[in-house]
Parts: C-alpha cells; structure tokens; sequence
C-alpha cells in the first residue's frame, strides 16, 4: 500500500489541514486523563511545525450526536497538547464557517490550530460533501494521521480528499501500515497468533485470514468459553456466544486449524468464581481435556494457571507476535492474572517483533507497564482489526498514491 507520506511534503508556508484523533478520555471536570493519543500525534505536528507550516488539526471526540455541547469540546484536548508541544497551540470554537476561517487566515508559519470537535455537524458523519468541502477550506494541503478513525468514510477522514489537491499520510499511520501489514507479509517464525476478548464472532476474519500465516494461535478471554462450549463442555454462567450459529463458527475455525496442522491452544484450565467482584475468591477447573468443567453457579473470568504455564513456553519461542484481546476480566482485581502473565511472557521475548493490536490489549499492556516493551501498540482498535482482516481502510485508499 504505496500512499504518499508527510515526509514527501513540502509544506512550508501551506495550511496543512490534518486529521488527528484527539478522541480522549475527560474527567468531571473537563481534564484529559490518557493523552496516549495526543503523544502519538506529537511527531507529525512537530515535523510540519518544523516545515513551516500552518497545522490546522481536526477531531472528533465522543458521540454529540450533531449537537453542539460543550462537554464534547475539545478545548481540553488542546490545552493538553498545548502542554507538550514547542509552539503555543490556538483553538477555534468551530470547525467550518467566519470563526474557522477567520482563525486560519490569522495563523502564522509555524504555529497550530485545532478546530472544533466535527462531530457536532451531521455531515461529518454522513459523509457530506458539502461539509468535506466547507471543512477542506481550512487547508492547502491535508495530512490523514487518525488511524483510530480511518476505517470509517467520514467527512474529515476521506470526504475532504476530494477537494484538496495534494492528500497524504502522517507518521502514526505510515507506522500503523508497517507493522499490521508489511511486517506481517512475511513474518518471522514462528508467528503466534494471541487472540482474546468477548466475542468469536467478532474476530472469525482475523481468524480465517491469518490462517494461512499464523504457526499457532492462543485463545483466551470468553472467545475461548465459547469454543469450549462449542466442543459441548459446561461452562456454568460464563460469558459466551451461545446460539447456534456462533458455535458453528467455532468448530469451523477449529476444523480448520486441524486440517492445517495449525496448533490451536485453548486454555488448559479456567480460573472461576462465584462473586464477580474485585479480590472475589477464585479456582481454576481441572483440564477440560480430562473432562473438566465449570459448575453451574460459577462464572469463567481468566485463564486458569496451568493454561498460563503452557501460553508462556508458546510465547517464548515466538519469532513474532500479535496480541489482541485480553485473556480474562482484567479490570477486576483478582481477575487480571492470565492477562498480566501473557503481556510480560510478550515482553520478556525480546527476540520477537511483538505488536499490540489496540483496544483493550493496549490497555492492558499501558496498565501492567509493558507498553514501552512492545515494538508497536496500534491506536486504533475497529481499525486495526479491519486492517488485519484484510480490509480496505476508506480513510487511507482516500489518500494520494506515491
């Protein structure tokens, strides 16, 4: 996927309009609590900063559903990167029309502007062209770095492209694309595959998809209850997809994976509890290969220990890893072992290119403090999970071909 990159620009003295996925966490009192995706920004504003050119930024943040509300602002967004950025960072309280225009026109070489949240229009979310162009005013040139939001074909994702001349990449998506594509074209051995989570259903393309690639995958988190389930074990009251069609969704996958010899590694135990409560007492199961099951009044929360054992001898001969989803409830205490013994068995394989693959997984890597062991933590949790399917992300084939 040969797309032009911010660093084929030559932006000096141009308004470079970028999309940036400002779309943070805030407390009561209006203050940013993650400014993961503010950092991530930080290297493409600094390099057009350093260019010399107008950086007008866009965002969303929240759901305002086409309204104007001021808990959806994000003035806190810029005051945050106001903090960690070199140059003061100005803030217009709208995206489109006088207020934007006139904040644009009075922006020097080198300085920043964030724009109004875009979602408080419906024709950002709709796609419409009128709004893309009211919104592509702002800029002569327009750099996409949201990953978070380039699977969705939004105004300011791809509609703008249309009306500007000159659309490229910025470095937090070129990095997105090296590591969720190139990188796994052809990945050293052996590849493992780490997949949790809620949902088999959810996940069945990355499945089916890396098939072809992966030399063994690990399962965790409810998506394993279910394959359980669908193998006709108890699972007592654990989370799980429970019709028909998911089940067939999970023998198929696991047909499959015997057909091709791929080793497909199901927790050996489950760690179970009758209180889904923070420190709630917890037992693991006897192997469900010897006929193990969860009583009926108890609920499947993490992986069990001896699964832990065998994850990690797994884990520890891979060439290179892709984790996404948590092995269990790792938000309660008590609950979070599996999940924290598979992050730090990722880390301590230093040998290995080892990618996050966003959403919980990157919480859970940021919260156990092996985040900055990882090679690469995607931004965006929908969007690379599309990415790994295989997909065809419209926020970035929008953008200008090399």
């Amino acid at each position: 996927m040969s797309k032009l990159s911010i660093r084929d620009l030559n932006p000096a003295g141009k308004r470079v309009l970028m999309r940036v996925d400002f779309n943070v966490p805030l407390d009561d009192e209006g203050n940013v609590t993650d400014d993961t995706r503010i950092r991530a920004a930080i290297p493409s504003i600094q390099h057009l900063v350093d260019a010399g050119a107008k950086v007008i930024l866009m965002s969303h943040l929240g759901r305002p559903k086409s309204e104007k509300k001021p808990e959806f602002s994000l003035k806190p967004a810029a005051d945050r990167l106001n903090e960690l950025i070199s140059v003061p960072v100005k803030f217009a309280s709208d995206c489109i029309g006088d207020e934007a225009a006139d904040s644009v026109a009075n922006l020097q070489d080198g300085e920043v502007l964030l724009l109004e949240n875009v979602r408080f229009y419906p024709g950002e979310t709709d796609n419409d062209p009128e709004f893309a162009k009211q919104l592509a005013e702002n800029g002569d040139i327009f750099v996409n770095d949201a990953f978070g939001t380039a699977h969705r074909a939004h105004a300011s994702t791809a509609g703008v492209t249309g009306h500007i001349d000159q659309c490229a990449m910025g470095f937090l998506i070129e990095k997105e694309l090296e590591y969720l594509v190139e990188k796994l074209e052809d990945p050293p051995k052996p590849f493992v595959v780490i997949m949790g989570g809620a949902k088999v259903s959810d996940k069945i393309k990355i499945l089916e998809r890396l098939m072809e690639k992966a030399d063994a995958f690990i399962i965790g988190g409810a998506m394993a209850t279910t394959f359980r389930l669908a193998q006709g074990h108890e699972i007592g009251k654990s989370f799980a997809e429970r019709e028909e069609e998911a089940l067939e969704l999970a023998r198929g996958i696991l047909q499959t994976a015997k057909e091709n010899e791929t080793p497909f590694y199901l927790p050996i135990d489950t760690r179970h509890t009758l209180e889904f409560e923070d420190d709630a007492p917890t037992e693991c199961t006897d192997p469900w290969e010897e006929g193990g099951a969860i009583p009926a009044d108890r609920e499947g929360i993490d992986i069990g220990d001896r699964a832990i054992e065998e994850f990690e001898r797994v884990i520890a001969d891979a060439g290179t890893i892709v984790w996404n989803g948590p092995m269990g409830v790792f938000e309660k205490r008590g609950f979070d072992i599996g999940t924290k013994a598979v992050g730090a068995a990722i880390a301590a394989n230093e040998g290995a290119i080892k990618i996050v693959g966003g959403g919980d997984s990157v919480t859970a890597a940021n919260q156990f403090g092996f985040g900055d062991k990882m090679d690469h933590m995607s931004t965006g949790g929908g969007a690379s999970l599309e990415l790994l399917e295989g997909k065809e992300l419209p926020g970035i084939a929008a953008l200008d071909d090399k």
